[in-house]
């Protein structure tokens, strides 16, 4: 599907009442690493609330509870860093053992379920063994889950698809829609969790959205070991993303929709485990993955060159610095800037939609941050660019001097230096982000480059000109007294971002 259908399957899917059977409290995830970084680290109070959050289920009979349970948990764990294992295995389960409740025990199968065969299994049979009631779901927990339809929804373009699959175990059944991204190497957007019912109305949902975006998709029925390979690929390629981002969002688990990507990507890749063995061995992550020859020689120069993308803040590090910075038009003269004050944190995406408010792009063209760190913009395997959504501007520019490129529009080539003036202080009277200086109007979209707007300047201060009248009917002006290229107001791109989007 185009990018515009993905964004829009995506919201859905996370508004949409399909997405899980039933919400499943969230896992407290409070640090880094929970018994080395934090040395007030309490397991007790853990155990608390894992007890407590777990205590609503433990009366249900549907198993995909409790899985999704323990799924929230191991995506706690692997967002919180390498610590977690050696916490889980010498501190929480101990502790959950030694706790020995119907909760305590619901807990443990819940993580075995996702991470079978730890020491949670051991603990888990220990407790039963002592004859400590099960919770409702433990025996259909252990029936076999057993695959169903594996499907791909492919884009004509080459650019996107969606596999579906569904499975059932003990006469229930669910099943999983992914979102798969071909031009940001290959990599899962999203997952979608809906009951074995709705597998009829989430195909036809995936085909009316397409043909609302006007994209020709082909639906084809996989052989379930190509459906596997396929869906590890995916997984495996949002994986290598989220560790260069700086790793997944602790928060990313449970919201008011359910599940999040990172808990139901952990439940997915057990699933993929009752399907055959692919015949083929695991793709290589962005082997395929080349610049194009518009882009080539740049791209191979900040590649080749590409550091290591420091790590993306995390909730302990605090509120990141306000960022002022200064963007400056290449080639301008005189010059056009723009002095522009954003949180640090703020990503490349969101920096992308405040430069076009800033300088009155319209936006109809692509664009790219070339920094120390690789090229981000809307991810495309052939130009070599990355998806700029997960970074942030203080990861490619993390101190004072700091410089980033950003070119708007590959035709007319409009370069921007970004350059990191001051960190400052948050204000809480201020709304950021905001515009505090600038000089002069940005050239309009589609005048042909830097070299062209200049001309385009000189043509319309001579009404002698032959083409003065033709550069007129161009910009739809009446006269040249409406063309102002040396206005710039401040205050007022301030108030076009406060009400952006």
């Amino acid at each position: 599907m185009s990018p515009v259908s993905r964004r829009r399957k995506n919201e859905k899917s996370r508004r949409s009442d399909q997405r899980i059977l039933r919400t499943v409290p969230a896992v407290p995830q409070e640090c880094d690493c929970p018994e080395c970084s934090d040395p007030d680290f309490d397991p007790q109070a853990v155990i608390d609330d894992l007890a407590a959050g777990i205590a609503g289920i433990l009366a249900v009979d549907d198993p995909l509870e409790a899985e999704l349970y323990g799924a929230n948990f191991v995506a706690a764990g692997e967002s919180a860093g390498e610590g977690f294992a050696e916490a889980l295995s010498e501190a929480i389960v101990p502790a959950l053992a030694q706790m020995s409740t119907p909760a305590s025990l619901g807990v443990l199968l819940a993580i075995d379920a996702m991470d079978g065969g730890g020491a949670a299994a051991v603990a888990g049979r220990r407790l039963l063994a002592r004859g400590l009631p099960a919770p409702a779901w433990m025996d259909a927990l252990s029936e076999p889950v057993k695959g169903g339809v594996c499907r791909r929804y492919r884009d004509r373009s080459g650019e996107a698809s969606m596999l579906l699959c569904s499975f059932e175990r003990s006469g229930r059944s669910h099943g999983f829609l992914i979102d798969v991204d071909h031009t940001d190497c290959d990599a899962a957007v999203d997952i979608m969790l809906f009951p074995g019912e709705a597998l009829d109305e989430v195909g036809g949902m995936v085909q009316t959205d397409a043909r609302r975006a006007g994209v020709r998709i082909d639906a084809e029925d996989l052989d379930p070991a190509e459906l596997r390979w396929q869906v590890e690929r995916a997984l495996d390629a949002r994986a290598v993303h989220d560790r260069e981002s700086g790793g997944p969002e602790p928060d990313d688990g449970f919201d008011e929709a359910g599940p999040g990507y990172h808990p139901l990507a952990v439940l997915l890749r057990t699933r993929m485990g009752v399907l055959p063995e692919p015949p083929r061995p695991p793709a290589e992550h962005g082997a395929a993955a080349r610049p194009g020859p518009m882009f080539a020689g740049r791209a191979r120069q900040v590649q080749a060159a590409a550091a290591t993308l420091p790590a993306k803040r995390k909730k302990s590090d605090g509120p990141a610095p306000i960022y002022q910075i200064k963007v400056g038009l290449r080639g301008a003269k005189p010059p056009i800037w723009r002095r522009l004050e954003v949180p640090g944190d703020t990503s490349l995406s969101e920096l992308h939609d405040i430069i076009q408010v800033a300088f009155g792009w319209d936006g109809s063209h692509l664009h790219v941050f070339e920094t120390p760190y690789g090229m981000f913009g809307v991810a495309d395997r052939e130009l070599g660019h990355r998806a700029e959504k997960p970074v942030t501007l203080e990861q490619v520019a993390p101190d004072v001097r700091g410089r980033v490129r950003y070119v708007y529009d590959f035709g007319d080539n409009w370069e921007h230096e970004i350059v990191v003036e001051k960190l400052l202080d948050r204000r809480a009277a201020v709304a950021y982000p905001r515009c505090t200086a600038g000089r002069r109007a940005a050239p309009p979209d589609d005048c042909g480059g830097i070299r062209a707007y200049a001309q385009l300047v000189d043509v319309l201060a001579d009404p002698a000109h032959p083409e003065h009248g033709e550069h007129l009917e161009w910009l739809g002006l009446a006269s040249a007294g409406e063309f102002e290229p040396a206005l710039f107001d401040a205050a007022e791109v301030s108030r076009a971002l406060t009400v952006r989007g």
